[in-house]
């Protein structure tokens, strides 16, 4: 059996870019065709930081409060621990903004959320177990996938086909985009430590830097989320001097923590994240845009990922609703795309790998000369009201504000007995 479906607009992939697209593209009235690959969005250990950026546009488009009533987690700060005693790398009390923080929420529950507005469409149409499996293309123009589900074959013709199928984008490979691999010198290992009640709470993202190693945890609640920086391939390594050898490493760096570490028995707690970043050198072909990390993977260091695909939906809304809707997109249209965001993506890259530089330097035991002389001098020059006030607005903001066009804004929705939620 065979599905043959038409639509104004085909985004292939779920996640943030991809489901905020469809939803603001469905709210003008456009025609939209969504295929995810899974049949639900429950997929543990993917970016849930929700910054204040991404709940300005939100909160643009009248779901801020919607969002915030799923009771998100709310950091406040980002703090570094050394030796040398603790710096603030960002205090988001600093930044003019409705929303002072950055909300962490799981992804599943993000993209249940955007993907139930979207619904609420009539043009909204989210297929899920549907993977793609090539794109259509006649005369040089892609028009549209080829897709499986289940044991079925399907076709979605459609003027317009967004890849947001993220880093490992099959649409991106059938379309041929040459990618720019800057492979940062990391990985990451993930995993929980149980949070007792006798733990003190904390509204930081807290990196805890020594002996070697660079780790980060944050409180979520109920458990401990944390990660484990090491060198790029060598997991391998670690995993061989044995989970005992791990957790003690855990329990010199984060001491407060030495007495939950045992929760750890095997290396299936402990989750590897192959960190990556990349950027397209070019984001589209005549039919097609790629968004989200199957355009740019960022590195999880700053937490930017879903707020970088977020903007990259508000963009290409912006720009190509119109043309979409005429059944007239340009190369002109989808490079404007591009122009829009590619120089953030540039510039958050940089600083992401100087970011992972830094850390590791820190990480490291009384090094000598330059790097001794700067982790020494560093702590103070970071602390500088100055510099505290510039990180802690990239954070929240990233480099530009990006807001949606007036037309897709709308007043948050009141309940029945007039009452604000």
């Amino acid at each position: 059996m065979s599905l043959n479906i038409e639509a104004q607009c085909c985004i292939v992939g779920c996640g943030p870019a991809g489901a905020m697209l469809g939803l603001l593209l469905a709210r003008r009235g456009v025609d939209v065709v969504v295929l995810e690959k899974h049949i639900d969005f429950l997929r543990d250990f993917r970016g849930d930081d929700i910054a204040a950026a991404t709940i300005e546009i939100l909160d643009e488009i009248g779901l801020a409060e919607e969002f915030l009533a799923l009771s998100p987690r709310r950091v406040r700060a980002v703090k570094a621990h050394t030796a040398s005693g603790t710096m603030t790398l960002a205090d988001l009390s600093l930044v003019r903004t409705r929303f002072p923080f950055v909300a962490v929420v799981p992804q599943w529950d993000f993209l249940t959320f955007l993907a139930a507005e979207a619904a609420l469409e009539p043009g909204f149409r989210l297929l899920t177990g549907a993977e793609a499996t090539d794109i259509i293309e006649q005369d040089g123009v892609v028009q549209g996938v080829r897709f499986r589900s289940g044991d079925e074959e399907g076709v979605v013709q459609a003027a317009l086909t967004v890849a947001a199928d993220g880093r490992t984008s099959l649409l991106r490979d059938k379309a041929a985009l040459p990618v720019v691999a800057t492979a940062p010198p990391i990985d990451m290992m993930l995993f929980r430590l149980p949070r007792r009640a006798t733990d003190e709470a904390s509204d930081a993202i807290d990196i805890h830097l020594g002996a070697g190693w660079a780790m980060a945890r944050l409180d979520r609640g109920d458990y401990w989320q944390a990660a484990c920086m090491i060198p790029k391939g060598a997991a391998d390594v670690v995993r061989a001097a044995g989970v005992d050898a791990f957790r003690d490493a855990i329990a010199e760096v984060m001491s407060d923590l030495a007495n939950h570490v045992g929760a750890l028995e095997t290396w299936d707690q402990i989750h590897l994240l192959s960190v990556q970043t990349n950027r397209l050198r070019r984001w589209h072909r005549p039919g097609l845009l790629c968004i989200g990390d199957c355009a740019h993977a960022m590195s999880p260091i700053g937490g930017t990922g879903v707020n970088f695909a977020i903007q990259d939906a508000v963009v290409a809304a912006n720009r190509l609703t119109e043309p979409i809707r005429r059944g007239d997109v340009t190369t002109r249209d989808l490079a404007g795309v591009q122009r829009e965001r590619q120089w953030q993506v540039r510039i958050m890259q940089l600083l992401q790998s100087r970011l992972t530089k830094g850390y590791v330097a820190a990480a490291g035991d009384k090094p000598d000369g330059i790097r001794g002389l700067g982790q020494r001098i560093g702590p103070k020059l970071l602390n500088l009201p100055g510099f505290c006030a510039l990180r802690s607005r990239i954070t929240a903001l990233g480099l530009r504000r990006v807001h949606v066009a007036p037309e897709f804004r709308v007043a948050a929705r009141q309940p029945p007995d007039g009452r604000h939620p």
